[in-house]
């Protein structure tokens, strides 16, 4: 029997000729990622194993983007408590204040990540790498404590879905459509523990930009990862940021899956995500008629360069409506500097928007919007639960940069080409 991509993936960094869906394997990590808001608990674990150092002070990530720039005591502590530690240790891949962004937008751009690795991330949205060819995927803090300690980590061998993707998009259809798309047609817990596999002709019609917020958001349907083949475009990617040799891994052609859907992108429709679940999903002809509060157009799924000058295009001489509010955050000091550079942020600014240094902010509740009762939000983030991003009796819809930045124009929920 035939392996998946993820499943060549995880055999090979467990010493096996093959693996097959099911199977307990314990596989040699390339990466191990943390945050402000899990590194502490992961920091403290480890501290309990008294090991001497880490495995690889060049193989682990620290991060901090939740609460940073820190927005209160507690927070401060943690950044301090993960900054001691990364001094201690040396470890070469910390980013902070003037250096730090969305760590899942930030690891790829300083090319930490590349086609053939295995990452652990204690968070749930590392499956994004899986753009690049890569198994990634999050874990708890206890796990990401004993990766950092022994560089290995165990897995069940996922099962999988195959998704392939055939056609091409329609003027401001994006990755972000597609797996709304997706999620709302399987479910959120429709690929429970399983890989997506994406294939087909259509993903030559998807940019990079476009697979990082597919993959991103694999978790929203309940995979352990999303996985994308390594073409030209992914190559040219990883080469442009990263000096680290790749491995291109493809499924075998018997590779064996427990379904298969097709999306054609030539009959997608920009897509939301109404309240409470990412599955709960309408076509924007579908939306009726919804005022909205506030606009948050930015995060780890739809904080980068191609997303910004989507929203940038649709704002472009137009104003914010009367009482909305628009927080547009680029996903790294990087892609703040390419927007700044364009005259992205000056359109942003004369439209009525504001713009932010680079942090997850409002995407989990944390500061910089959050919501009060009865209001509503659409938002280019990934989760829209009871209480995401502020009180139970909010709303979150998520879309796309052009349905966020047309809704922020007319003021309700709306889509680019209205």
């Amino acid at each position: 029997m035939g392996m998946t991509m993820t499943q060549k993936i995880l055999a090979a960094h467990a010493g096996l000729d093959t693996v097959v869906a099911g199977q307990l394997i314990e596989a040699d990590l390339d990466l191990v990622l943390g945050n402000d808001i899990t590194s502490p608990v992961a920091i403290h674990e480890i501290e309990k194993m008294h090991v001497d150092g880490v495995f690889h002070k060049d193989k682990i990530a620290l991060v901090m983007d939740h609460f940073v720039p820190n927005k209160d005591i507690k927070s401060a502590e943690h950044c301090k408590c993960v900054r001691e530690f990364a001094c201690k240790h040396e470890i070469t891949n910390y980013y902070d204040v003037g250096q730090m962004g969305i760590e899942h937008a930030l690891l790829p751009e300083k090319g930490l990540t590349v086609a053939g690795d295995v990452i652990i991330g204690a968070d749930s949205h590392t499956c994004t790498y899986g753009a690049l060819g890569a198994f990634s995927t999050g874990v708890g803090s206890t796990d990401m404590a004993a990766g950092m300690a022994t560089g290995k980590a165990w897995f069940k061998v996922p099962s999988a879905i195959k998704v392939v993707v055939t056609g091409k998009p329609g003027k401001y259809i994006s990755g972000k459509d597609v797996i709304l798309h997706l999620i709302g047609t399987i479910g959120v817990d429709g690929a429970l523990y399983q890989s997506l596999e994406f294939t087909g002709d259509g993903i030559a019609n998807l940019t990079m930009d476009d697979r990082f917020t597919i993959a991103n958001m694999a978790i929203e349907a309940g995979a352990k990862n999303g996985i994308f083949p390594v073409d030209e475009l992914a190559e040219n990617y990883m080469k442009a940021h990263s000096k680290r040799p790749y491995h291109i891994y493809e499924a075998d052609a018997d590779a064996e899956y427990e379904r298969e859907i097709v999306i054609d992108l030539s009959t997608l429709k920009s897509t939301v995500a109404f309240p409470h679940l990412p599955e709960n999903t309408k076509t924007i002809d579908e939306a009726g008629d919804l005022k909205i509060d506030q606009v948050v157009i930015g995060s780890c799924t739809n904080g980068r360069l191609d997303d910004l000058r989507c929203a940038a295009e649709i704002l472009k001489g137009k104003k914010v409506a009367d009482g909305v509010r628009v927080i547009i955050i680029p996903a790294t000091q990087q892609i703040y500097l390419d927007a700044m550079e364009e005259g992205l942020l000056k359109i942003f600014i004369e439209a009525g928007a504001i713009v932010s240094t680079p942090t997850c902010g409002p995407c989990l509740g944390g500061y910089m919007g959050i919501l009060a009762q009865g209001e509503r939000c659409v938002s280019t983030t990934n989760r829209n639960f009871v209480g995401r991003m502020g009180h139970v009796e909010s709303e979150i819809y998520l879309a796309s940069p052009a349905v966020a930045a047309a809704s922020a124009v007319t003021g309700k929920l709306s889509g680019p080409n209205e």
